[in-house]
């Protein structure tokens, strides 16, 4: 089976109480409360292959969480078929857990007056790791992460992307082949992302494993994912790899510098973004013009000292799916 995750036609929705105003109200509710169903996910379909490195995102509130606890199995569907690893998360949430990790950026599974090494002894128990095997893993793992001077400190003395580097640690113990990544770097610096982000892509290049991340962190989406799923309001706006999204806008950003102090042009297609002495920036609708032809007409009225081609970021690639 190459699929680590499938899911067909998946909805959860969430029943809630809607309060009635008054005191008589207030009394009616105790007897015959007004609920509402209100959907958070709905007819929800993907899959995702071994090894992939795979962007689940979307604004708060599209079905994100929701989705990630029904597929490690702390939610029930509605209805709608999922498989992970082969198994049903809901139905066979223990052996589940023995092939899936966990890393969530604001909650931490280390103990914060222990050091991690601590923690690691203990998940070992938890997952009934054979010692041998544990102590050969754990020591891969603290040279690819560099923990060794970390291990014996308190957590709470670690700096925070020391302390997200023993969270993924921790989590990967265990061999798992599927890691769920919730906002892995958030409030790191950035020395601290790069290491982050460089140590993931080693972990799927090496080990197969399988990464399911949610971010709004679009640096992460872009330097660790090779493909993209957007939700929204609960449905799947797109399906994408990340080249392909990038393809999408039409758009690039062409800075120039040139010999002239001013530079005007009045052309279809193009929007200006800095106009400076000798240093003009401009967006390029490429369904409109292309950049071939700018700068030809740039060369009519200056010299070209420097010139760069930028894409959108990611950013606004991703606010343009949504308002189209």
């Amino acid at each position: 089976m190459d699929s680590a995750i499938r899911i067909e036609d998946l909805s959860k929705n969430f029943t809630v109480r809607e309060a009635t105003e008054g005191f008589l109200g207030a009394v009616r509710d105790l007897f015959s409360p007004n609920k509402r169903e209100i959907p958070a996910v709905h007819n929800l379909s993907f899959e995702v292959k071994k090894g992939e490195r795979l962007a689940f995102i979307g604004p708060n509130g599209a079905g994100k969480s929701t989705t990630i606890k029904i597929l490690t199995g702390i939610l029930y569907p509605t209805s709608g078929h999922v498989d992970v690893l082969g198994f049903v998360p809901w139905k066979e949430r223990q052996k589940l857990s023995y092939q899936i990790g966990t890393v969530f950026g604001q909650r931490s599974q280390l103990w914060t007056h222990l050091p991690p090494s601590d923690t690691f002894n203990l998940l070992a128990k938890i997952y009934e790791l054979d010692q041998a095997a544990y102590r050969e893993r754990l020591a891969e793992l603290t040279k690819l992460f560099s923990l060794e001077p970390l291990l014996r400190k308190p957590v709470r003395q670690l700096s925070l992307g020391e302390r997200m580097r023993c969270e993924i640690v921790a989590s990967l113990l265990h061999h798992p082949r599927i890691l769920f990544l919730d906002e892995p770097t958030i409030g790191l610096d950035i020395n601290a992302r790069l290491l982050i982000r460089d140590l993931l892509i080693k972990l799927s290049e090496d080990q197969g494993t399988t990464l399911f991340l949610t971010s709004h962190d679009t640096a992460d989406i872009e330097q660790v994912c090779e493909r993209v799923l957007i939700l929204d309001q609960g449905s799947l706006v797109l399906d994408s790899s990340i080249r392909e999204m990038k393809k999408r806008i039409k758009k690039k950003q062409l800075t120039l510098i040139t010999d002239q102090e001013t530079l005007s042009l009045a052309m279809p297609g193009i929007e200006v973004l800095e106009s400076a002495p000798y240093h003009f920036v401009c967006e390029i609708d490429l369904e409109k013009l292309t950049i071939e032809k700018v700068i030809q007409e740039v060369l009519k009225r200056a010299n070209l000292k420097d010139v760069s081609i930028e894409e959108p970021s990611m950013e606004e690639i991703i606010r343009e799916i949504y308002v189209n």
